[in-house]
C-alpha cells in the first residue's frame, strides 16, 4: 500500500475523516533532512507489512502552504510523525526511529494493536 501525499487543503479529508476507517501515521518531512529520510523507509515498510490495518500519509512542509498546517499541527521539529485515529491525535514523536520503536509506538496507542516484531 502506497503512502498518500497530503497538502493543507487536503488534510481533512486525507487525515481527519480517512483516519475513521484506520489508524494514520501522518510523517511531516523535508528532502534536506537527513532524519527524514532515514525514518521514511522504515515508515514504508512497517505499514506494507500491516497490509492495510494502518495508513501512511506524508506532509512534505516545503511544499505549498504545508508549513502553515505543519505549525496549525504544532509541529516543532523533522521528521514528526502524529499518529491519528477517528479524527483524533492519540500520539507523536519526532525524530528517526527504528522499526522496533515504531511498533512499540503503535503498541502504546492503540488498545488492542498487535505486529509482529
Amino acid at each position: 500500500m502506497n503512502a498518500v501525499h497530503t497538502s493543507v487543503e487536503r488534510f481533512e479529508t486525507d487525515v481527519l475523516l480517512a483516519s475513521g476507517e484506520r489508524p494514520l501515521l501522518v510523517d511531516f518531512w523535508a528532502e534536506w533532512c537527513a532524519p527524514c529520510l532515514v525514518i521514511a523507509p522504515v515508515l514504508d515498510g512497517l505499514v506494507a507489512e500491516l497490509g492495510g490495518r494502518l495508513g501512511l500519509v506524508k506532509v512534505e512542509v516545503d511544499e505549498g502552504d504545508n508549513m502553515k498546517l505543519a505549525g496549525h499541527c504544532r509541529v516543532r521539529g523533522f521528521p514528526t510523525v502524529i499518529l491519528f485515529h477517528r479524527g483524533e491525535e492519540l500520539g507523536r514523536f519526532s525524530g528517526a526511529r527504528s522499526r522496533g520503536q515504531v511498533l512499540a509506538f503503535l503498541r502504546e496507542h492503540l488498545e488492542g494493536f498487535d505486529a509482529a516484531d
